[in-house]
């Protein structure tokens, strides 16, 4: 399949198809109305807030019909999104008998499910049909209309007869006017770049009952992969890798906005309790005085370790986020007499998290397809704010399908390699990551995004599109620098296709509000 949900598993909210198994199962990772004059205003799904409105604004055509749409499938359509509604209503109960589940938790299963269902059944570099893809937006429209009337209050100036006052008014809530735009970009740019596959003809896919479409690897149920012996043409495989450079920012954007969501969710108490008492306890002797050492280095810490397999990435990173935790409670409570007081000095502690939060960034750049944590699930069950969890859930999916066409990219990359070199290690073997070169840091949202920005125009390009870019590139290269030309913003991957592609500035809060097509879109939040 082309959506990868690769270890994104949420025990108690798993989805299960029907058919042939998702690549990796698809699992959630995972009010109001507004107030206005001293009452409450009934307003329709499809009405949005604009940023200085006290009155919203309709999406929906003057006779509150989706504009465009035919009759026949209007009325369809209607009892479609009365069937969703009512299931996030009852909280997936269907029983009506109140033991759903939070409202929060149930929109963060809707958004999941709709992608699974949506993405779950394309399993090769090819665009999407129409049908999947009208459904696609029509349905996350749907949901993420909840948002608009997720609303604050802010101040505003209104003159009346000459008296300037201060009244407040709502808009929606800042996180979401800043996030939500993003996001929706983000999903357009990797819609556009399956469509950039239908132009090629120098690989194909082979059935898996044939038998030289067989995999080797525990993705049996995907199609292979095939080229002409002779491998790709030269220009072919730089376009694959531009357009494998291309969705690894996309997918560092969407981890920034998902790792930022994450971070200000709140840790329950559940988790809480049932963590160990000190970070030996969670980590183990073996770790523990790994970490503890005088002179630490991540990079020779992970070394050591097997990291062979998705299980043990996981236990790793559950083992230190743990400890983090623990580390961090004990620095708040040193004055207590608690249970979580700590005998080992401040300094220690905290130099001791902070290296635990090294290697926690490590293992995000170098397998960002790893499942979730027992904190991430923890929080996404629990979490009751329906606004971050449809932040959370939009900004998992996008990262998991740009994962998944990294992956597929891979596919075709790995079995061009084999017709050049067929010692090449077997595909479990490979998975894909961030470059080794680039700057180990956590990931910002407004620098991930800015990076985007510097390849507009370049995104939605076709083989064809590309051919004739990369031939107008060598003409203006000649010009300006007789070294310079696509292969040298192609030839050593990311670092230095995005130094090509435009400056970025990295060493700055970078405001990406107004970037994204005149879309909306945040500065840092904090």
């Amino acid at each position: 399949m082309m959506f990868d949900l690769t270890g994104r598993k949420a025990h108690s909210y798993t989805m299960d198809t029907m058919g042939e198994p998702l690549d990796d199962k698809m699992t959630s990772r995972s009010q109001g109305s507004k107030v206005s004059n001293g009452r409450i205003e009934k307003q329709q799904i499809g009405w949005s807030l604009g940023a200085n409105d006290i009155n919203p604004k309709s999406r929906l055509s003057n006779n509150g019909t989706t504009a465009g749409v035919p009759a026949k499938d209007r009325s369809s359509d209607m009892e479609m999104m009365k069937e969703r509604f009512a299931k996030l209503l009852l909280g997936e109960d269907m029983s009506g008998g109140g033991k759903g589940v939070s409202s929060a938790l149930a929109l963060s299963n809707a958004i999941t499910n709709l992608a699974a269902s949506v993405f779950g059944e394309q399993h090769r570099l090819e665009p999407m049909s129409l049908e999947r893809k009208a459904r696609w937006r029509k349905e996350t429209d749907w949901l993420l209309s909840v948002t608009d009337h997720i609303v604050e209050f802010v101040p505003s100036q209104q003159t009346s007869n000459g008296v300037h006052m201060e009244i407040m008014t709502t808009r929606q809530r800042n996180d979401l006017h800043m996030n939500i735009p993003a996001l929706r970009k983000l999903d357009a740019m990797l819609i556009d770049y399956l469509d950039n596959f239908k132009d090629q003809n120098e690989f194909w896919y082979v059935s898996k009952d044939a038998d030289e479409g067989k995999r080797k690897d525990d993705k049996w149920w995907l199609p292979t992969a095939k080229v002409p012996p002779s491998g790709l043409s030269d220009v072919s495989r730089k376009w694959l890798q531009f357009q494998k450079e291309s969705v690894n920012q996309v997918l560092k954007a969407a981890m920034a906005i998902n790792a930022q969501v994450l971070s200000e969710m709140q840790i329950p108490e559940s988790y809480i309790e049932s963590l160990p008492k000190n970070g030996r306890a969670s980590l183990g002797d073996s770790l523990y005085r790994s970490i503890t050492v005088e002179f630490f280095d991540p990079d020779q810490f992970l070394s050591t370790l097997d990291l062979s397999s998705e299980h043990k990435i996981l236990d790793l990173k559950n083992r230190i986020e743990a400890s983090i935790i623990i580390w961090k409670r004990k620095m708040n409570n040193k004055d207590s007499k608690s249970s979580w007081g700590s005998a080992v000095s401040l300094e220690k502690r905290e130099l001791f998290e902070e290296r635990a939060e090294t290697i926690l960034l490590l293992l995000k750049h170098r397998f960002p397809g790893i499942p979730q944590s027992s904190l991430d699930i923890s929080k996404i069950q629990y979490n009751r704010d329906v606004g971050q969890s449809i932040l959370e859930s939009y900004s998992r999916i996008l990262e998991s399908l740009a994962y998944t066409v990294m992956s597929r990219i891979e596919d075709v990359l790995y079995a061009d390699s084999l017709t050049q070199n067929p010692s090449m290690p077997p595909a479990p073997k490979r998975r894909p990551s961030f470059d080794a070169h680039s700057n180990m840091g956590k990931l910002d949202p407004g620098v991930e995004i800015e990076k985007l920005n510097t390849m507009t125009g370049l995104t939605s390009m076709t083989l064809s599109d590309f051919m004739g870019w990369q031939l107008d590139q060598g003409e203006n290269d000649l010009k300006k620098d007789s070294t310079g030309s696509v292969d040298d913003i192609l030839k050593d991957g990311d670092t230095k296709t995005m130094s090509k592609l435009g400056s970025v500035m990295t060493n700055m809060k970078v405001s990406y509000l107004d970037k994204l097509g005149g879309l909306r879109s945040p500065t840092a939040r904090h």
